[in-house]
């Protein structure tokens, strides 16, 4: 690997790899050697409904070897509307078997299952040796993100967590203007995640599986429960045994840009406060939370204070008094507030009169290769490099700050938590230690 990616410990040394943050990143950790670079890499689909779209997509654009998915019904409309005349693939319902059947005859695996398939398939494919694509969040819980983190530095695999703005222009932007004091120092950030799962109340009554979903292996790795309504397709991400709620799902997109422009891998220790939370139960993540991270003082960089709402009714006073003086609009964003001024997560300074006395900063930090997550982690398979949200250095991170979200969500309103990076534990509540781990069934471990 890189010695971006070689460092040891989950967030320590340069960050020269997070997301191209630095300039003089490594050119590259891995090459495709054994085949020309004209030849199409050979992928594997995990998942191919919903957000599996984008991965079908650029699997075809190469050479799609097989095809994982749960529900027969997807296979079939995939098949039918997505690779008609291409070389069909082998098809399983179970990764596990894929993996096991086929991996001699794969290059990169692309992963897009509710979350908590997300860190079984990818360790598995990781342990076999090939490159992995992982949407977002990378894993269901924090211990996750350190397992397949170390996993992917040890394997020398290159990997991507499916975060596409962390492969745009605006974060970089953002960056870019916060390190060169376009609002001073910044004190606060301020993220609207606009979303609101989870719910109260447990399980609805058992039904009967519907025709073709194989739903042993859609449980997977999670304790087995009857089928039921408010799962599959997409209500999982309310139910703690199979999502991650709104900070989990969401804080990959938004919280990245404070993660990149404060450089927040690099902090070892920091407090998570929840400020407003409601609803929740065993089963169901507590929704309308508001939670404040406490980040030390490091280096260059003050004391900030990282305000993450769940949706946009909870916006700070702050972002209010800035749409009625300045018609600003806020819905998934996240305000930089300086000693000097405000910055917005499209790199605009506010009010734009300010914005344009500024002198435009020049741009210092890496670029990802192609426009796309899965096409940066194709580049740097064909020509070397790091792709931008690889697990190592940017999408374990900034995944694992997320999910201590919900350790501070569970100790209620008022309630603080006080994480260790290195040692992976809330430190002054160890009880809520068991939120960040999971127990798998047997067969389906990380």
């Amino acid at each position: 690997m890189s010695k971006s990616c070689s460092r040891r410990g989950f967030l320590k040394g340069s960050a020269t790899a997070v997301g191209g943050v630095l300039a003089g990143i490594s050119s590259g950790p891995f090459v495709l050697a054994e085949r020309s670079s004209g030849d199409k890499l050979r992928v594997a689909v995990i998942g191919a409904a919903g957000m599996g779209a984008y991965a079908m997509g650029c699997a075809l654009s190469e050479k799609l070897v097989a095809l994982a998915d749960v529900d027969e019904k997807n296979i079939a409309k995939v098949m039918k509307e997505s690779v008609k005349d291409a070389a069909r693939p082998k098809i399983f319902y179970d990764y596990r078997k894929l993996l096991d059947e086929c991996h001699d005859d794969i290059d990169v695996v692309l992963i897009s299952t509710p979350d908590h398939h997300h860190a079984p398939a990818a360790m598995r494919a990781i342990n076999y040796g090939k490159h992995v694509f992982c949407q977002k969040p990378l894993a269901q819980n924090i211990a996750e993100c350190y397992a397949l983190a170390k996993a992917a530095r040890e394997k020398k695999v290159l990997t991507q967590m499916g975060n596409r703005g962390y492969c745009g222009e605006p974060i970089r932007r953002v960056a870019e203007y916060v390190a060169a004091g376009a609002i001073g120092q910044v004190t606060e950030t301020h993220t609207i995640l606009d979303r609101n799962f989870g719910g109260t109340g447990g399980r609805p009554p058992s039904k009967p599986v519907p025709a073709g979903l194989h739903w042993d292996e859609w449980i997977g790795p999670a304790p087995y429960r009857d089928y039921h309504d408010g799962l599959h397709p997409f209500s999982w991400r309310d139910w703690k045994a199979f999502g991650t709620g709104t900070i989990g799902d969401m804080a990959c997109h938004r919280v990245a840009f404070p993660f990149m422009a404060l450089r927040l891998w690099e902090v070892k220790k920091f407090t998570v406060e929840c400020l407003h939370t409601k609803n929740g139960s065993d089963e169901k993540y507590p929704q309308d939370n508001v939670v404040c991270y406490h980040i030390p003082a490091r280096g260059d960089f003050p004391a900030c204070k990282c305000y993450v709402y769940d949706h946009q009714e909870l916006r700070p006073q702050v972002m209010k008094e800035l749409e009625k003086k300045y018609s600003v609009k806020w819905s998934e964003a996240t305000l930089f507030v300086g000693t000097e001024g405000y910055l917005d997560n499209n790199a605009r300074i506010i009010p734009e009169a300010e914005h344009q006395k500024f002198p435009v900063p020049p741009k210092t930090l890496v670029r990802p290769k192609a426009n796309g997550p899965v096409e940066d982690l194709y580049a740097c398979i064909r020509t070397g490099g790091t792709p931008v949200s690889n697990f190592s250095d940017a999408g374990g991170p900034l995944t694992a700050i997320a999910l201590t979200g919900h350790l501070a969500q569970y100790a209620g309103p008022g309630g603080k938590i006080e994480w260790d990076v290195e040692k992976m534990e809330c430190v002054n509540r160890p009880e809520l230690n068991k939120f960040a781990r999971r127990e798998y069934r047997s067969g389906w471990e990380v």
